[in-house]
């Protein structure tokens, strides 16, 4: 059952990708951020209402609940890096790097959860970190970062606080509803987005945002919000160096999205780049 979910968390995690970057079109990376865990916020707590586990606050631990606010506050540095990323490089780019996250997560799971070191994981994890590197490509005009670069370094950032999400995730709901922590996950990604929006000044730009804008925002909150509650569904009865490899197949999903929905160019890098991601998630699920 959690591979299962795992999948559907990557299916909705690649609509995510695409539906943010129209959404972000002339928008504030910040501030999109923002707009968008007001959905994912409302979706959490209208599940946490049907399931009837909202009462369940009362029975965290101390130890369950400061772990789920610490994964949080990864989660929302990640997303503030990722977004920034997404931005100002393309989709096919951008999302590879910050899904090469599923290494340093599986490394995190080996030495702080003490999940076996299976010889495929291992080899599957390597595969990956080669495949995001072959999609980065070069540049043999310019040896250092500039604008149009930059967005790498914002999304390797990106991919660290993604990793450190699932391991103090998994700590956190070990005993806790899934769906109930990723509610009080949520809240404390939205008022940490909105802390970053208002002393940055942003939030006066939401009269800027286009209907179109709005509405993209929104579907690609509703998609953030279902891969969530999948991911961390799966993550409760599954193994972090099974399940975010699964999840983070999604790479795959959104560059071929991206190439379809966004007419971005379909370079050599990303067709190789995604068979060998592809390879190495199949042996990390094996």
């Amino acid at each position: 059952m959690s591979i299962v979910l795992a999948l559907l968390a990557a299916l909705f995690a690649a609509l995510t990708g695409i539906l943010a970057k129209v959404g972000i079109e002339n928008v504030n990376s910040n501030l999109a951020t923002a707009v968008r865990t007001i959905v994912v916020l409302v979706m959490a707590f209208i599940v946490v209402i049907v399931t009837k586990q909202l009462g369940g606050i009362e029975t965290i631990t101390g130890k369950a609940f400061l772990f789920i606010v610490l994964s949080g506050f990864a989660t929302g540095i990640s997303w503030l890096f990722f977004f920034k990323a997404l931005a100002i490089g393309d989709v096919s780019k951008v999302v590879p790097i910050d899904k090469s996250s599923v290494v340093l997560t599986i490394l995190l799971s080996f030495l702080v959860l003490g999940e076996p070191a299976a010889p495929l994981v291992i080899l599957g994890g390597a595969l990956i970190t080669i495949g995001t590197f072959v999609l980065i490509g070069k540049n043999d005009e310019k040896k250092r970062f500039t604008g149009s670069q930059g967005f790498v370094i914002y999304a390797i950032l990106g991919a660290v606080f993604a990793a450190l999400t699932s391991i103090l995730a998994k700590i956190g709901i070990e005993e806790v509803d899934s769906n109930l922590a990723t509610f009080i996950r949520t809240i404390v990604i939205l008022v940490f987005a909105w802390v970053i929006v208002w002393f940055q000044g942003t939030f006066k730009d939401l009269k800027q945002i286009t209907q179109k804008g709005y509405l993209f925002l929104i579907l690609s909150g509703v998609a953030t919000g279902l891969s969530w509650l999948c991911y961390f569904a799966a993550l409760a009865i599954g193994k972090v160096s099974i399940v975010a490899p699964i999840d983070k197949f999604s790479v795959v999903l959104t560059m071929v999205l991206g190439i379809i929905f966004l007419k971005e160019k379909v370079k050599k890098e990303t067709v190789i780049g995604g068979i060998i991601i592809t390879a190495g998630t199949i042996l990390l699920i094996i």
